[in-house]
């Protein structure tokens, strides 16, 4: 993993731990010194002379800098997390191009998937049912294809994403606003583990132990839109964080896509305006995939040239658009399908009534059953059930 010597790492984070030093000004620093190894050798009138705040400069000069990243590294080696400087192979390449990238990335999980090509996907925390499925069905089926799925593993569209990624046995990558030791939300501990499991990973510009601060996050979405080739928005609010990554992404050259929503749903209202500001419209994976960079498709489809993807498709066209799965289905499950929608919820005691007369309560129990399984409906809390986009 490692390109430069470990004194030049070690600068790097004994840098970015110094008070007043973000990633901007540390960058700058090293780009002036040139060489960041000797930033630990230079005395407090040249650390100065580098436009150091005078905190930092002394932090650097008495050598509390050095002891403090030597103690990070320390920690991170016993934790497991590795970490990555804009001198080592592995950092990503695309978050060199931005404005603000981060001077040191902590890291679980593989880092060889940083610099392949993926698709950030963002969206409000409290999405509706519509887009909860959109977000999961888009991802699984770009995964399916080859592209990793970057997100930031918050609640609501990110988490449905992340799932989407792993349904189909592709990989995710989620960037976190806290350390990544520090798992938040919390109901997320299992989908990190499975994450990092099936060969994902997880990184975050902030040291070991950070705590979920609300102003990390905005922070860390120049990372999830840097690290992408482009970002699609499903549903989020006039004032929703999301904004944030799209204005980044436009402000980084990358491209946006997004799924239209209902205009009487207000997390429609970010998605619909970039709609008319530019972004691509997109309702499934093949609007994004004709949209990509030729060189990337061309790296996607390296593998097998008789797929529309960089390996051969997890989901055969006769599966993505669920006859696969509807082949098997009995004349009762395909009736209570008919009944259920994907953009909302039925409650049941709703669909027993719209069955009354053709099916009785038992079968209905029955049936809903038997689609569950076949991940075909997902049941929501109060006995609310709905479709799923397949």
């Amino acid at each position: 993993m490692n390109a430069c010597t470990n004194d030049a790492r070690l600068a790097w984070m004994a840098l970015i731990l110094s008070p007043g030093m973000g990633a901007i000004r540390s960058w700058r620093t090293m780009q002036r010194l040139g060489d960041a190894a000797s930033l630990l050798t230079l005395p407090l009138t040249e650390l100065e002379g580098l436009g150091l705040p005078a905190a930092a400069a002394q932090f650097v000069a008495d050598g509390r800098a050095l002891a403090a990243a030597e103690d990070e590294a320390r920690k991170a080696e016993e934790a497991g997390v590795a970490f990555l400087t804009p001198e080592d192979e592995a950092y990503p390449e695309r978050l060199r191009q931005i404005y603000d990238p981060p001077a040191v990335l902590w890291l679980r999980g593989d880092p060889a998937i940083l610099n392949l090509p993926g698709i950030a996907v963002v969206g409000t925390r409290h999405p509706s049912t519509y887009g909860q499925g959109m977000a999961e069905l888009l991802a699984r089926d770009l995964a399916a294809r080859g592209l990793v799925i970057q997100s930031g593993m918050a609640r609501g569209i990110d988490t449905a994403a992340h799932k989407g990624a792993l349904t189909a046995g592709g990989k995710t990558v989620a960037v976190w606003g806290t350390g990544v030791d520090v798992i938040y939300p919390k109901e997320n501990k299992r989908l990190a583990e499975e994450i990092l499991l099936k060969g994902g990973a997880i990184v975050s510009e902030f040291p070991l132990g950070t705590f979920p601060a609300p102003q990390n996050f905005p922070v860390r979405n120049r990372i999830i839109s840097g690290m992408s080739v482009g970002v699609l928005v499903v549903e989020a609010g006039e004032y929703s964080g999301t904004r944030v990554t799209a204005r980044c992404a436009l402000e980084q050259g990358r491209d946006i896509y997004a799924v239209p929503g209902n205009v009487t749903n207000k997390n429609a209202w970010g998605p619909n305006t970039l709609i008319k500001q530019g972004a691509r419209l997109t309702a499934t994976w093949e609007d994004i995939w004709e949209d990509l960079p030729s060189d990337v498709r061309a790296l996607l489809t390296a593998g097998d040239e008789s797929s529309p993807g960089g390996t051969a498709s997890l989901f055969p066209e006769n599966t993505a658009n669920g006859e696969g799965r509807l082949a098997g289905l009995g004349e009762q499950e395909r009736q209570v399908l008919s009944a259920l929608a994907m953009d909302s919820a039925v409650q049941l005691d709703e669909l027993i009534e719209k069955l009354e007369g053709s099916m009785g309560a038992a079968e209905i129990f029955a049936a809903l059953f038997e689609l569950e399984l076949a991940g075909l409906v997902r049941q929501l809390p109060g006995k609310n059930y709905v479709r799923v986009m397949v």
